[in-house]
Parts: C-alpha cells; sequence; structure tokens
C-alpha cells in the first residue's frame, strides 16, 4: 500500500497534521511508538494562550497568531477547552505597573479577542484573594487565557483523522526509512511484527526524537537545530477557593502558574531546564520541585513544601535553537526543515505550542506542497465539540437531566471529556448495573470500551492518565480494577 504522507510521531503536532491531510482526501499514515500523547503533548501546563511573556521579547506574530486561534480552538472544543480568569499580582521591584497594563492592552487587542472578557483591575485585599496572598500584594489585573485536556485535543485530533479515512497506529515504531526517488520506505514496529510501507512524503513530528529520525532518514548530513527544554509541574491539594488561575512573577524574570485542576487540586508550573538524554521517563528533580514551591511561597501566605505535592509530571519541550542565552527566551515558534533533496520530501518540525498547532498543520501541508489547496479546521468542531463555543453550560444541564440517574458530578466529567460523545457511553442506558462493572467513583466498564474502541487505548495508564486524570482520584483497588478489566479483555478478545 501507498501513503500519501507518512506522520511519525503521535502528539499534537502529528495529530493535527493527520487530520488536517486526510480532510484534505490524502491517504494518512499516522505512527506512534507508544501512547498518543504519552510525551511532551500530556506534560505542558494545558494552557490555550497567547503568551503574555512573549510579548517582552518581541515576539508580536506569535502572540497574536496564538490569540487568534485561542478563540478558533475555544470554538471547536469547548468541551476540552474552556476560559479561564488569569490574576497577575503586581510586586514591587518586579516588572512596573504601566509595563503590566501596556502588555495586557496588546494582549486583549491584537488577536481581535471576542468570545473572552477583557483585563481588569483587581483589588488583591478583597476576596477572595485577601485570604490567600501575602498582605504586601495589594492591586494586580486580571485577563483571559483558556484552559486545554492536552492528551484529549490530541487524541480528539486523532480519532478525527481516522474518521476521515487516515490509518493512525499507537504502540508502532518507525525503525527505518529509505529514501527512493518518489517514495519512502518505511520500516514499522508493533507488537505484531514488522511491516514495511511507501509513503510518497513524510512529516517528522517526533518531538524530541525528531533528530533521531533526521539520523534514520538523512544520516550524512547534520543535524543541530534541536534544543530539549524540560519543564515540570507539581500537583497540590486545592491550594485556594477560587475557579481563578494566579500567575506569579519571579525575580529571575520568569513567571510561574497556579491553576485549579481536576476540582480538587492546584497545579503549579512550570520550570525551564536543559536537558539531555533519554526523554522517555523523565521526572522532577529536587532542585525543581524546591523551585516550584519557592515561587508559590513568594506569593501564598501559607507555604507548601515538595513534600506536599500529591502528584507530579515532567515533560520535554522539543525547541527549535534560536542560540538563546536563557531557556526561558529561546523561541516558543515552530520551525520547519524541508528535505526534498535526493528524492522524495521529510519535513521536521521544531518547536511549536499547543495553542498554535492547527496552524501549524496548515503551514506544514502547504510547505510540502501536493495536497489539496483547502483550508477547513479552523471551523470543523472535533469530535464532541458540536455544541457551541458559549453553549456548555446548556448543554451540561441537558445532559444532566437526560441522565438523572447518573451521578451529577459524573455527568459533568463526562460532558467535559466526551462532549456530544457522552451519548456513545451511557447510550439507552438507564440504570447504573447497564454500565457494566464499576471499577470505582464514577468509572464504569462502558467507558473503559469506548475508550479502547473510539480513543485507541491500549494499556491501563492509557485510560486513566492520558484520555482522563482518573488516577488522580481513584484509590489502589481501583487502579488495580482497571488492569485487570484490560487483561481480561485482552484474554477474551
Amino acid at each position: 500500500m501507498i501513503y500519501d504522507l507518512l506522520v511519525i510521531g503521535g502528539g499534537i503536532n502529528g495529530a493535527g497534521i493527520a487530520r488536517d491531510a486526510a480532510g484534505r482526501g490524502a491517504k494518512v499514515l499516522l505512527v506512534e511508538k507508544d501512547d498518543l500523547a504519552q510525551h511532551t503533548s500530556s506534560s505542558s501546563t494545558k494552557l490555550v494562550h497567547g503568551g503574555l511573556r512573549y510579548l517582552e521579547h518581541y515576539e508580536f506574530r506569535l502572540v497574536r497568531e496564538s490569540l487568534i486561534e485561542r478563540e478558533r480552538l475555544l470554538a471547536i472544543a469547548p468541551h476540552i477547552i474552556w476560559p479561564l480568569r488569569f490574576v497577575l499580582p503586581h510586586d514591587k521591584g518586579l516588572r512596573p505597573k504601566w509595563l503590566l497594563r501596556l502588555g495586557l492592552f496588546l494582549y486583549d487587542h491584537i488577536g481581535g479577542r471576542k468570545l473572552l472578557p477583557p483585563t481588569r483591575t483587581v483589588d488583591l485585599r478583597q476576596p477572595p484573594h485577601g485570604a490567600f496572598l501575602e498582605d504586601r500584594l495589594t492591586r494586580g489585573f486580571e485577563y483571559s487565557d483558556c484552559w486545554v485536556e492536552d492528551a484529549r485535543l490530541v487524541a480528539l485530533n486523532c480519532m478525527d483523522a481516522r474518521e476521515r479515512g487516515a490509518d493512525i497506529r499507537s504502540q508502532t515504531e518507525c525503525a527505518a526509512l529509505i529514501r527512493k526517488a518518489d517514495s519512502w520506505t518505511a520500516t514499522l514496529r508493533s507488537s505484531a511484527g514488522t511491516q514495511q510501507i511507501e509513503a510518497r512524503a513524510v512529516v517528522n513530528a517526533a518531538g524530541p526524537w525528531v533528530d533521531a529520525v533526521l539520523g534514520q532518514s538523512t544520516p550524512d548530513k547534520p543535524h543541530e537545530n534541536l534544543r530539549l527544554v524540560k519543564g515540570s509541574h507539581l500537583i497540590f491539594n486545592r491550594l485556594y477557593d477560587g475557579d481563578h488561575a494566579y500567575i506569579f512573577q519571579n525575580g529571575d524574570g520568569r513567571i510561574v502558574f497556579a491553576i485549579p485542576y481536576e476540582r480538587d487540586y492546584t497545579l503549579v508550573g512550570t520550570t525551564d531546564q536543559s536537558f539531555s538524554g533519554d526523554p522517555s521517563g523523565i521526572a522532577i528533580s529536587d532542585e525543581e520541585s524546591l523551585y516550584l514551591c519557592d515561587a508559590v511561597n513568594e506569593y501564598l501566605k501559607h507555604d507548601v513544601s515538595p513534600g506536599d505535592a500529591v502528584w507530579s509530571y515532567a515533560g520535554v519541550r522539543p525547541l527549535y535553537d534560536d542560540k538563546s542565552s536563557s531557556n526561558s527566551t529561546v523561541t516558543r515558534d515552530y520551525v520547519f526543515e524541508l528535505d526534498k533533496e535526493g528524492g522524495a520530501p521529510i519535513l521536521s518540525i521544531f518547536g511549536g505550542k499547543i495553542t498554535t498547532y492547527r496552524k501549524l498543520a496548515e503551514h506544514a501541508l502547504h510547505k510540502l506542497g501536493g495536497f489539496a489547496d483547502r483550508s477547513w479546521t479552523a471551523d470543523e468542531a472535533l469530535p464532541g465539540g458540536d455544541i457551541g463555543a458559549s453553549q456548555f453550560a446548556g448543554f451540561l444541564a441537558e445532559a444532566k437531566q437526560r441522565y438523572g440517574w447518573f451521578p451529577a458530578d459524573g455527568v459533568h466529567r463526562l460532558a467535559r471529556a466526551y462532549g456530544t460523545r457522552i451519548d456513545r457511553i451511557l447510550g439507552d442506558a438507564t440504570c447504573l448495573d447497564d454500565l457494566g462493572a464499576c471499577m470505582g467513583g464514577d468509572l464504569y466498564a462502558a467507558e473503559l470500551e469506548y475508550l479502547v474502541l473510539e480513543e485507541f487505548v491500549i494499556k491501563p495508564e492509557d485510560a486513566l492518565w492520558r484520555r482522563s486524570k482518573l488516577g488522580l482520584h481513584l484509590d489502589r483497588h481501583a487502579h488495580a480494577r482497571v488492569a485487570d478489566w484490560f487483561a481480561a479483555r485482552k484474554e477474551y478478545a
């Protein structure tokens, strides 16, 4: 079989390109050596945002494009993306008020904001801030950005790509690439064995492994454009009341977010550390944990320590090395390297951010050429997202009424995760017994079955830590029941 496009890498960039190309009628194969979004794309700070601090580095085009994409993504996936208000305290000795006001004025206007409310000044001595912030902090600014379920965004793009004809294979490694005049021969390795396929073009969206793929495909050429930067996060039991996030300025010029997370928790991140070595199984370091706690403790009245964290995660950003002296100032913009000398083309992707993945996909296909000249993804809802950007509350109310026999908090969770596809899980059920065995909490076998059949889930951790964060909420007995369910399903499949 000859594919028009082989996409290597099941992170957000690869998923977005596969979806866009499939929607243009191309024959697409995406391969990912692990689970979808297992690495960088599930380890972000989980924001769809313009990048307020990028204005300081004069990256106005990136910020403008990101702000435009922020509202587009909110419109096509309002179940997994939603507005979030950020409170930025002014702290004497750091960025002056006039600079913050100017930056936020630009942030409100250069992207053509339509759906989200504007910036406003806040009195931090008033509730809820006064009870949690240090007394020296009296004034701040509140502005809008969005939250995103990052790993689910990847899965939804892959689902839509498959529904448009793409072949999506997780747990499948591209072990070798051989270039010919008009195609590539790729050797694929999975638990089912080894297979060779042909593709007219290749997209190298392997993230931290982009140079490794280039080493396979063009071993005689130097590859020194990748800069790996590690970002880590801590999860605490809820540190403050309210649905808002905080953005704290540090003395080193960086910022740290504190964000409401999974209803009961607060997410704190992120760090910027140079990284070398294998990105497969990285974890937060003691140094990073202390850095994040110190940053939060400068602003919150009640101090936290690394031992207070209930969970942590870390990821590696595969950035384009622009030779910046600081990891925090190296560009987050995406850069393409197109190689078509000596045969079929390969396009490698460096950098990028979740917010601009859809635009990146359009640019990538234009750069490659040979695909239908049809930009279509800006207005097409992702699976479950056919709700309307401002209509989630009404959709949720209707779902709670329709599924009154299911716990209300559970309906909320399912509606947030699956949007209008909640019907494919709860379906015609009229009671909990119709959903099969309960794994724990509001997780039933019917949901796991859906994840396996529709969302490329193969292992228990795929379901518990990427398609959801139920792993954070369920006890060890529930984890064991989920593992047993997968083992039994595999045995009798």
